[in-house]
């Protein structure tokens, strides 16, 4: 959601500055009418100020999050071990039984049907997502629980009755 925001605001902004500069340039040109040398320099530099900031925008909200995206895929697909239950891109859940270089053989169902697949047609290691799910939630419990062992103290209701009782005393 804020990057949307973000975006449609970078948006307005070029818009805008466009609109300004080349407003701005149309004051400057001369009483006759016809725009001289000096005035169409800054409209070119503004168009191509524009251009590169659309391009940086286009660059930091789309292709740079899609790259990461694609090596955080191919990392989980060379990561693979034997043992783990994997979701392909078609929707075949199963258990790696043996891997390669380029493929992988799973083993799906009851009756322990094997299926040799490449690895880019892997979306999802569930086992991985799961190892990690379980260590995020250790991670935070032994947070809160070195809080509570640290026995953090409020002091500030403590604090509030002593200056009450010091100013009914004076």
């Amino acid at each position: 959601m804020k990057k949307k925001l973000f975006g449609s605001a970078a948006a307005a902004f070029v818009t805008s500055a466009s609109a300004m500069m080349s407003a701005v340039s149309a004051f400057a040109d001369d009483a006759s009418g016809t725009a001289t040398a000096s005035t169409a320099g800054p409209s070119f530099m503004t168009m191509v100020i524009s251009l590169l900031f659309m391009f940086a925008i286009l660059y930091f909200m789309a292709i740079k999050p899609q790259k990461k995206r694609e090596q955080e895929q191919k990392e989980m697909q060379e990561s693979l071990q034997v043992g783990d239950e994997i979701v392909t891109s078609g929707g075949i859940v199963g258990i790696v039984v043996r891997t390669g270089d380029d493929t992988i053989v799973i083993e799906t169902g009851g009756e322990r049907h094997k299926l040799r697949i490449k690895k880019w047609a892997i979306a999802e290691n569930v086992t991985a997502n799961e190892r990690k799910a379980a260590a995020d939630a250790a991670n935070k419990k032994s947070a809160s629980s070195l809080l509570s062992t640290a026995q953090v103290v409020d002091d500030s209701a403590d604090s509030k009755k002593s200056k009450k009782k010091k100013s009914d005393e004076e």
